[in-house]
C-alpha cells in the first residue's frame, strides 16, 4: 500500500506533538509553584506573626483595661478627695467671710475708740484750760490775798504791842484778844496755844505744860496761877491782864522763855495764851502730866 504524501508518518506525527508544547510553559509553570509555595510559606509566617501580634496586642489591651480600671479607681478616688476639699473650702470660705467680718468690727469700734479717744482728750484740754485759766485767776486772786495778808500784818504790827515780861526779859509782839492772837499765828513767829482754864482742883493741860488756876481778882484783873513743867511747879501770883508771865523749861534759850499772856480775867477763870519758842522742845510735856492735885 503505498502511503500518501500528504499523510504523515508515525515518527513525525510523534515528533510534531512533542514538539507542539513549549518548554517556557513548563519553567512557568515551575515558577508559579515555586511563588505560590513562597507566597503560602509568606502568608503563614505572616499568618502567624499576625497572630501573635494580635496576641501581644490582645495582652496589651488587657493591660490597657487594667490600667484605666486603676485609672478609673484612682480618679473616684481622686473625685472623692476633690468633694470632700469643696467641703473643706467651702468652709474655709465661711471661715474667713467671717473672720472678714470679725475683723471689719473691729476695726469700726477701734475707729469709734479713736473718735471717742479724741474727743475725750479735746474735752480734757478744754477741761484743762478752762482750769489753768481757773488757777491762773486763783493765782492772781490768792497773789492778791497774800499781799493783802502782808498789808494787814504790816498794818497789826502797828497795832500789837511789845512789852518787858515779869522776869525783865522783852517780850515778843503781844495779843490783846483772840484776832490779835489770830494774827500772831498768820506770822508764824512762835508756837501759840489759846486756852481758857477754869478754877478747878486739877490743872490743865496747855500746850507742852499744865496751868493751875488759883485765884482770881476779876475787878482788877488779877490772877494767881501755878505752871507745871520739868516735874517743878512755878507759881505766879498777882499778875495782871495783858502782863506777860515769862517762865523757863528744860532746853530753852535764856533770851527766848516761855510765856503766858492773858487777855481776859472771868469771874471764875481766865482766857488767854502760851507761846513757846519754834525750836522749843516737849520735854515739858510728860512732866507736865505728873502735876498735882490742888488741896
Amino acid at each position: 500500500m503505498s502511503i500518501s504524501p500528504n499523510v504523515p508518518s508515525p515518527q513525525e506525527s510523534y515528533h510534531y506533538e512533542n514538539t507542539g508544547t513549549p518548554r517556557w510553559i513548563a519553567v512557568l509553570f515551575g515558577v508559579l509553584f515555586v511563588a505560590l509555595a513562597a507566597m503560602g510559606f509568606f502568608g503563614y509566617t505572616a499568618q502567624s506573626r499576625m497572630s501573635q501580634d494580635l496576641a501581644k496586642t490582645e495582652e496589651a489591651n488587657k493591660q490597657l483595661l487594667q490600667r484605666l480600671d486603676q485609672a478609673n479607681a484612682s480618679l473616684a478616688d481622686l473625685k472623692g478627695h476633690l468633694e470632700v476639699t469643696e467641703e473643706k473650702l467651702g468652709l474655709t470660705t465661711a471661715e474667713l467671710a467671717k473672720a472678714k467680718s470679725r475683723a471689719e468690727s473691729i476695726r469700726k469700734e477701734q475707729v469709734a475708740a479713736d473718735q471717742k479717744l479724741s474727743s475725750q482728750l479735746a474735752q480734757a484740754q478744754k477741761d484743762n484750760e478752762e482750769k489753768l485759766g481757773v488757777v491762773t485767776t486763783d493765782l492772781g486772786g490768792a497773789k492778791k490775798d497774800i499781799e493783802t495778808t502782808r498789808n494787814d500784818l504790816e498794818a497789826t504790827k502797828g497795832k500789837l504791842d511789845r512789852a518787858t515780861g515779869d522776869m525783865g526779859v522783852m517780850s515778843g509782839l503781844i495779843a490783846r484778844n483772840h484776832d490779835d492772837l489770830e494774827d500772831l499765828k498768820r506770822r508764824g513767829e512762835r508756837n501759840y496755844y489759846e486756852f481758857t482754864v477754869p478754877k478747878a482742883k486739877t490743872a490743865q493741860r496747855v500746850g507742852p505744860v499744865q496751868i493751875a488756876l488759883n485765884k482770881v481778882d476779876q475787878k482788877k484783873s488779877k490772877y494767881t496761877m501755878t505752871v507745871y513743867a520739868d516735874d517743878k511747879s512755878i507759881e505766879k501770883k498777882d499778875k495782871t491782864a495783858g502782863e506777860p508771865v515769862q517762865f523757863y523749861v528744860k532746853g530753852s534759850s535764856r533770851m527766848a522763855p516761855y510765856e503766858v499772856v492773858v487777855f481776859d480775867v472771868g469771874k471764875n477763870q481766865i482766857t488767854g495764851y502760851l507761846s513757846t519758842p519754834k525750836d522749843a522742845s516737849a520735854s515739858a510735856a510728860p512732866a507736865a502730866a505728873a502735876a498735882p492735885a490742888k488741896p
